[in-house]
Parts: structure tokens; sequence; C-alpha cells
């Protein structure tokens, strides 16, 4: 219990100037600078390992996320947009959706005019290894 103590008072005299890296992000300023130096950390660790630098990502990582999930809001679920993004990160043509039924049906759903149904949900999914949910809208 001693030994903690005195770890803990040494803590606590450094407390000033780590506290103004590592505490609660409470403003928008503080969680861009929080983002700024992980992206330093993580560069410095991908070169080399380094145990203290890590564990500090892992903090300061989880103070960036309790913020964002407190404050940034989650962006709506867009199906066609991410069907869209999907298509143009694989090099997909319209007719190359067969999985989505007829060159007709494929277009009304890329215009649309289409909801995709639970079957082509399916099949999205399995053909880009992602979750359904990236094709459900808000329900």
């Amino acid at each position: 219990m001693i030994a903690l103590e005195k770890e803990l008072n040494k803590t606590i005299k450094v407390w000033p100037v780590v506290s103004k890296i590592i505490s609660s992000i409470h403003t928008r300023t503080h969680y861009h600078n929080a983002i700024n130096l992980l992206d330093i950390l993580i560069d410095s660790v991908s070169k080399k390992s380094d145990p203290v630098k890590e564990s500090l990502i892992d903090t300061l990582g989880t103070l960036i996320k309790d913020y964002e999930n407190s404050h940034i809001p989650e962006p709506e679920a867009d199906p066609l947009a991410n069907l869209k993004y999907l298509m143009i990160e694989h090099g997909i043509k319209q007719n190359d959706l067969k999985e989505l039924g007829s060159q007709g049906v494929v277009s009304e759903i890329l215009s649309g005019k289409r909801k995709l149904n639970i079957r082509q949900i399916r099949a999205l999914s399995k053909r880009f290894h992602v979750s359904p949910m990236v094709f459900l809208g808000k329900a």
C-alpha cells in the first residue's frame, strides 16, 4: 500500500503537465488536439514499438471514443450511397449486380426508385463482405 501511495504522490506532482494531454475531453478544441496527439503517437510506434507509448495510445483512444460517443452523432445510414461507394471501390458496374435482379431492377435501385429487399441485402453483404447493416436504412 505504501508503494502505491508513493506512485500516487509522484503522479500528483506531474499531473498538472500530464492532465493537459490525458484528461476527459470536454471541448472540440481539446478533441482535435487529442486526435493530433494520437496521430503523432501512432506514427511514432509504427517505426519502433514502445510499450509506454502504446499504453498512452490506448488511454488517449479511450478518451477520444468517450467524447465521440457523447458529442458526435453517428451518420445516418444511406444504403444507396453505401452501395455506390462499394461499387466504385470494387470496380463494379451496374450490369455486374446480377444478384439484385434484372437490369431494370438494378437501375431502379441505383436511381433510388426502389429499395433493397432482404434477399438483395444478404446478397450484397456476402458479395462485399460487409455487415447487412451497411444496406439497411434508418427505420
